[in-house]
């Protein structure tokens, strides 16, 4: 699978303090938050229809940073009624770790909704903090669409902030109703829904429908849109296309952020374009831009405009400087990029034309190549990955690095130790490649996280290391899938 991975956390550790208290204060403390492990998720999940897991680690500053938060929503949630319960579990215990897996644990902390008694699972997208946390869950356990009686109903939930969806029915039954509630109930944790008996109360759209008809409000483009195919597939479909923006914004209001989210989220192929919107005559490259964005939509591709100030990460992400803009960008789902630097805004029609019948030449990410590579572990980047694994006819041991990850840091001196022992080994190498800042193409390596060991044989077989980080360890798993031939050929050499 080629390497598409994007990483936005950083670890950070928090110093903790215990003080001691007395055992009538201990006897009178509670802890609200549920602990579960292998031996208790099931029994205590069967029996909630609604419950808030929490996967961490214990070494996770994230998670250190959420736990007092976590209490004290647990706390509020527990005089809600009916209670709302929060739980958590010790995903890096090594008996848990099964449950990490079921319920696709990736990273920490990572937050599912269990209802139904664990039938359905959904994922938590609500805030960090107590109160957030709070408020975001008194709306999870509740219907999945609120009826709106009244204007004033209709206007506390239609905010012109964020995408509301709301069905107009004459009755609150039939096929389309519940096929309505159905949609509610699976994209509840991405949007808010209401349902109505008369469209008079809604702020926007022709107030005279008796429906059904489903209205999705949003505050950018149109403003709102409706729909009359109850399929619940199509419904879905339609408020996924409807709700992101024809070219989403992206710059430091808060409010655009959860549709830069959506947008990165989305299936299809990428168009981002990065320029600085405050300088004047910017308006012709953007609207020229919307225009390219209109004419593609529908295509497979959605379109970005992202503000110079607020792209620093991105551009970090994708190894470009500030002196290329305006630049477009285009990723594809396999994490393929293709890139025009200091374009005009003529330039946009003709570059995404080129790109979608495959004449654009594919970007790589790539540090710079190394003018000394002496030390015993080799530096790779990725315009020398080919020739220095590939193509070397070499067994080659290749770590793929974070510069900030601690465990990689740990794993440094013991390579060494290992470039070291194969120095007079002309048939092996020992190397090391920094995936934050080399694209990884090819779909050979599959690396998610850091650090990730492959070793490629001279016949060509790329095995995963996952073994101990030790110096006997590695050497003896290089001397078990090394090419024995090649290593023949160097001892008759010697001869």
């Amino acid at each position: 699978m080629a390497r598409s991975v994007s990483v936005w956390f950083a670890l950070s550790a928090i110093l903790c303090s215990v003080t001691a208290i007395s055992a009538e204060q201990s006897s009178e403390t509670k802890d609200f938050v549920l602990t579960l492990d292998h031996s208790n998720f099931t029994d205590t999940v069967s029996k909630h229809k609604f419950i808030v897991v929490e996967f961490y680690a214990p070494w996770c500053g994230h998670c250190k940073n959420l736990a007092p938060e976590y209490e004290k929503a647990a706390s509020i949630l527990s005089k809600h009624d009916p209670p709302v319960i929060l739980a958590k579990v010790d995903a890096n215990e090594e008996a848990n770790k099964y449950l990490a897996n079921e319920y696709e644990v990736r990273g920490y902390p990572t937050l599912r909704i269990l209802r139904n008694g664990g039938k359905n699972v959904q994922e938590y997208k609500g805030p960090r903090e107590a109160d957030g946390i709070v408020e975001y869950l008194k709306k999870q356990s509740g219907p999945a669409s609120a009826e709106l009686k009244s204007a004033e109903d209709a206007s506390n939930l239609i905010d012109g902030k964020k995408i509301v969806v709301v069905g107009v029915f004459p009755k609150f039954s039939g096929e389309e109703f519940e096929s309505y509630m159905a949609l509610a109930e699976k994209l509840r944790s991405d949007y808010e829904f209401g349902h109505t008996l008369d469209a008079k109360h809604l702020p926007r759209g022709e107030s005279s429908v008796t429906g059904p008809v489903v209205r999705l409000f949003k505050p950018f483009d149109e403003l709102f849109v409706d729909f009359k195919d109850f399929n619940v597939e199509a419904l879905e479909k339609f408020v996924a296309e409807s709700s992101m923006p024809l070219v989403t914004l992206f710059n430091k209001d808060p409010s655009n952020h959860p549709f830069v989210i959506k947008f990165y989220n989305s299936p299809n192929a990428k168009a981002m374009l990065f320029a600085n919107l405050s300088v004047e005559g910017i308006d012709s490259l953007t609207s020229k831009y919307r225009e390219v964005a209109e004419q593609y939509k529908g295509q497979g591709i959605g379109f970005l405009l992202g503000d110079l100030e607020a792209s620093q990460a991105a551009f970090q992400y994708f190894g470009v400087q500030e002196s290329q803009v305006p630049l477009i960008i285009i990723q594809n789902n396999d994490g393929k990029k293709y890139l025009k630097p200091n374009l005009q805004a003529n330039d946009i029609a003709p570059f995404v034309m080129d790109y979608k019948e495959g004449k654009v030449p594919q970007y790589l990410k790539s540090e710079p190549i190394p003018e000394d590579n002496k030390e015993p572990v080799k530096v790779v980047v990725a315009d020398t990955l080919e020739d220095m694994v590939f193509k070397s006819g070499k067994n080659v041991l290749l770590e793929f690095y974070a510069p900030w990850c601690g465990h990689c840091k740990k794993l440094a001196p013991i390579l060494d130790e290992v470039a070291v022992h194969y120095e007079k080994d002309d048939n092996v190498l020992i190397a090391k490649l920094d995936a934050t800042a080399n694209d990884i193409v090819g779909g050979n390596f599959d690396v998610r996280g850091y650090p990730t060991i492959y070793f490629r044989s001279t016949s060509g077989n790329i095995t995963p290391y996952e073994g101990n980080r030790t110096k006997e360890d590695i050497i003896n798993f290089i001397e078990k899938n090394r090419d024995k031939t090649a290593q023949r050929e160097s001892a008759k050499d010697e001869l």
